[in-house]
């Protein structure tokens, strides 16, 4: 009768050593890590918003200059003197490559774009 009870005690101690192993001391560390973990996000989360920001509200000093290049009717690149081939705008380059192509209706325009300085200031 002993062995029984004794068994019994044994059985009763681990059981609930093992319901406050799961129900209370894993869940306390796995809480406490995600949430420490969840405060990791949200910092760099942060963070990276932060730096695209940066990023791209940095300003960009980069001229662009427009160019518009002659064909004529074979499709060969020529040039046609007293035009201007060389924009600092887009709109501006649009704008002149319309009345060229009205100008000159047996030549074909198009406009390029490239970054740096204009040699024609």
């Amino acid at each position: 009768m002993i062995a029984y009870i004794a068994t019994t005690v044994v059985i009763l101690t681990f059981l609930q050593f093992l319901y406050k192993l799961f129900g209370q001391i894993i869940p306390n560390v796995i809480w406490g890590f995600f949430k420490e973990f969840d405060t990791g996000v949200v910092l760099v989360a942060i963070f990276v918003f932060i730096l695209a920001w940066m990023l791209k509200a940095r300003p960009h000093n980069r001229t662009k200059i427009y160019l518009l290049v002659e064909f004529d009717v074979f499709g060969a690149e020529s040039t046609i003197d007293g035009i201007r081939t060389e924009f600092k705008t887009h709109d501006v380059s649009w704008r002149f490559m319309k009345e060229y192509k009205k100008a000159y209706p047996l030549c074909n325009f198009v406009q390029v774009s490239r970054r740096g300085k204009a040699v024609h200031s």
